[in-house]
């Protein structure tokens, strides 16, 4: 059976952009003021743990990510690659002690911003993670 745009509601495609779009704005954020870099982020970086050199190199990585999210015919391999780096944060948080729910579990909020987004958005994606067995009939 084919999978077309027809079979997500308008309202879910909206929503799904708008999740992905938030989350996008976000990442261009973050990824352009590491590039100069800023001086919060030079005054950050030490904080983290992580050499103050690395801070364009991250910058870029976000921004390559967030491009391949942006683009639909490479959302899902951007969603895995954010996935991964987003890991990274998690993983940096929980190795200096950060807050739990404002800094360790922020990476994983835009872990489901990402995925969410795109899953309400894009029907193949629907299909490989139906969320009730309603979404699946007739895909057999």
């Amino acid at each position: 059976m084919q999978i077309g745009h027809n079979d997500i509601s308008r309202r879910a495609r909206i929503a799904g952009w708008t999740l992905s779009g938030l989350l996008i704005a976000f990442l261009l954020f973050d990824g352009l003021i590491k590039l100069p870099p800023l001086q919060p982020v030079l005054d950050t970086m030490p904080a983290l743990g992580w050499p103050v050199e690395t801070a364009r190199l991250l910058g870029v990585l976000t921004l390559a990510c967030t491009a391949l999210y942006a683009w639909p015919r490479t959302a899902v391999l951007g969603a895995i690659l954010l996935t991964a780096y987003l890991g990274g944060a998690v993983a940096t948080h929980v190795r200096i002690g950060s807050p739990l729910f404002s800094h360790i579990l922020f990476g994983v909020y835009l872990g489901l911003f990402a995925w969410g987004g795109l899953w309400l958005r894009d029907p193949r994606l629907r299909a490989l993670i139906p969320l009730s067995n309603d979404s699946v009939s007739g895909l057999d």
